[in-house]
């Protein structure tokens, strides 16, 4: 491990020896001040879900949206969405549920994707005392979530246990068998010694990136896939990744739509430039929005 891997691996560390201290965090059994909270059986264990609903006391059959979290599938959880899950199920008028997987390198791929999966389908197995609507039902992500999204639907249709009506992937990694060090922009959150750090993390073996449910776009056919929202940005590394994810599944028949921000780096819906996360941010309530009334 080269000087930069153990500098990241030492950083993760912190930040996760600093999220279990925090009292609101999982395992302190607090959940965000006016948030419900339940966990959900999975084949990893006791999965911790965030629940929200909008404050406008909306009724029942409420349609949901699956948020899951970025970091890299190392770091991170469902309490760091806290306020735009919130925003989400105000503006929308949806529920939502905001899933905290299990990280790497204690829990290596497939694990996230399979709890994350898990997840949906007890959501939809327990509609009805949740009050929300199984038919319509979205997924997605920011970095790390947005391949998790990715990955579900492609495991979704493979298996016919339920169905997704939209999937938000929101700067996505989507190959990640690309050489992290071929491609610099300058982004200074997302830089190749923190690419190679995370999928070394994540992966069991090399091996591993050439599963499209790891990497979605080596998947053969995109067909019958959900409708898709994909953010990019442009001074992201990855921002290949989102795009050419679009223009297969405009290819293969899906409807999507694909916007690429000008002047962002990687998490901009997180940490701005302010005036394009909005913009984001918006634009990701519209399309779950008309999604929804599509049914």
């Amino acid at each position: 491990m080269n000087l930069d891997m153990v500098a990241l691996a030492k950083a993760a560390i912190k930040t996760r020896i600093r999220a279990a201290e925090n009292p609101a965090r999982p395992g302190k059994g607090a959940p965000p001040s006016g948030v419900s909270q339940f966990s959900v059986p999975t084949g990893a264990g006791a999965t911790r879900v965030l629940f929200y609903k909008p404050r406008s006391g909306a009724g029942e059959g409420l349609p949901v949206f699956v948020s899951m979290h970025g970091g890299g599938f190392v770091m991170g959880s469902a309490d760091d969405d806290d306020r735009w899950c919130r925003e989400i199920a105000d503006n929308v008028g949806c529920a939502v549920a905001s899933v905290d997987y299990r990280l790497a390198p204690e829990h290596k791929f497939p694990v996230a994707l399979e709890e994350c999966y898990a997840v949906v389908k007890w959501l939809c197995a327990n509609a009805a005392g949740l009050g929300v609507d199984a038919g319509r039902i979205a997924v997605g992500g920011h970095s790390a979530g947005g391949n998790l999204a990715a990955g579900l639907c492609l495991l979704a249709r493979a298996r016919r246990e339920f169905a997704v009506v939209y999937q938000v992937l929101d700067y996505p990694p989507l190959d990640l068998t690309v050489d992290p060090y071929a491609t610099e922009t300058g982004d200074r959150l997302l830089t190749p010694a923190t690419r190679e750090f995370f999928t070394a993390c994540y992966v069991n073996t090399p091996e591993d990136t050439l599963n499209p449910l790891l990497s979605p776009l080596l998947a053969d056919d995109l067909g019958g896939l959900p409708p898709a929202l994909v953010i990019t940005a442009e001074l992201d590394p990855i921002c290949a990744d989102g795009e050419r994810y679009a223009a297969r599944l405009k290819a293969a028949g899906v409807e999507v739509t694909y916007r690429m921000f000008p002047g962002c780096m990687h998490a901009f819906t997180h940490f701005g430039p302010e005036e394009a996360a909005r913009e984001a941010w918006a634009l990701i309530e519209d399309k779950l929005r008309a999604a929804f009334a599509k049914g």
